[in-house]
């Protein structure tokens, strides 16, 4: 079977891993952890990067920093992860969900100022598959109604809009290590990259079970307590020394899922001038980071076909989101606005095909040819 996804390994993971075993540090903020959170401040360009154990830890310490409070209202896409909506709904927060662009499945920016109203607190952009939303008409947005913005950047690590990197142009960005994602610490992992000087104290504080415990360790403080609300949102250093691996050869990493991304493109750009499929877009300004690749069937019967067809080549090919909208728990915690043209429509002919660091050509060839075969 080839997989749909495998976690990244460069090869140097098991002896950082030792090394952080024999340092005596591994539950959370240290070596390795310094290590990942200064390459991102520098490489990224932001004020501080924190290491969590998840993205979803980090949307729910920026609802957290943000004070987020019940009948708040929260921008965002409808197509998403369940994590981008819960964050806010754990404090009380009433989602409004709006309309999509049906080429970069990336919200409509042209939506959202129709969906503010005098309870609204924050906008979530969701870069969906590392491809930047219009973050200036976002921002610009933001300053206009005095609103924050909470970038969800899980899939956009390395991905940049106008050249500066995704989740570092909102207020607070929130990027994920998941093994499916293109970097990983061991699983699950994340980071909460804090890019308002003004939010930094705040956060590390929230990050620290709600104590100055950071401040001491810096001898800032004589000694620490409780000083705020928060919870225990620190990765394992176990985690950041696998993580560690990855972000020292980064870019090598990045420029090989960029070239995978690229053979399926040239593979499947005939296909898709005669109509049978649609490629996925990457507008002018931004830099993607091929986290992943996908087609788009005429509808979902055809999608399902060609899932069975793969699955009887022993190929795991599979679609995406559930709009959030249409669940249950959407229904009752969030509202659409707006008519939903694109965001059902477009989910339901989306197919991802196996994408990730360690494909090997053969079998990346196996999904083209058999996806040819398919259509032929």
């Amino acid at each position: 079977m080839i997989p749909f996804n495998a976690p990244p390994v460069v090869g140097t993971e098991i002896e950082y891993m030792q090394s952080a075993l024999g340092s005596g540090k591994l539950c959370g903020d240290g070596g390795f952890t310094r290590r990942c959170q200064l390459w991102m401040e520098q490489h990224f360009r932001s004020k501080k990067v924190l290491l969590t154990p998840s993205c979803t830890a980090s949307l729910e310490m920026a609802a957290l920093l943000l004070d987020i409070q019940p009948g708040d209202e929260v921008i965002m896409p409808s197509y998403t992860f369940v994590s981008t909506a819960n964050a806010f709904v754990l404090r009380g927060a009433t989602i409004v969900f709006v309309d999509i662009h049906p080429d970069t499945m990336n919200i409509d920016e042209t939506k959202i100022e129709a969906a503010i109203t005098d309870k609204t607190r924050v906008i979530v952009p969701v870069h969906y598959a590392g491809v930047a939303c219009e973050m200036d008409t976002i921002m610009g947005l933001a300053a206009k109604y005095n609103l924050f913005v909470v970038e969800d950047a899980a899939q956009g690590v390395m991905s940049t809009y106008k050249g500066r990197p995704l989740g570092s142009i909102g207020h607070i960005g929130c990027y994920s290590f998941h093994e499916t994602k293109n970097y990983t610490s061991g699983g699950e992992g994340g980071a909460t990259l804090i890019n308002d000087p003004a939010l930094v104290e705040r956060a590390e504080i929230i990050r620290e079970k709600g104590t100055n415990r950071s401040q001491f360790f810096r001898g800032q403080v004589d000694k620490y307590t409780w000083r705020d609300v928060g919870s225990s949102y620190l990765m394992s250093d176990l985690q950041a020394a696998y993580l560690w691996a990855q972000l020292e050869v980064a870019e090598r990493i990045n420029q090989q899922r960029l070239a995978l991304w690229k053979n399926y493109y040239d593979a499947l750009a005939p296909l898709a001038a005669k109509g049978r499929i649609a490629l996925p877009v990457v507008p002018a300004d931004c830099g993607q980071n091929a986290h992943m690749f996908y087609i788009k069937l005429r509808d979902e019967a055809d999608r399902s076909r060609l899932i069975s067809w793969f699955k009887e080549a022993e190929i795991m090919a599979v679609f995406h989101y559930i709009p959030l909208h249409s669940s249950p728990a959407g229904q009752q915690f969030g509202r659409f606005h707006g008519e939903d043209r694109y965001t059902t429509t477009e989910s339901e002919r989306l197919l991802r095909l196996p994408l990730f660091y360690n494909l090997s050509p053969v079998n990346q060839r196996s999904v083209i040819n058999t996806l040819l075969s398919y259509f032929s």
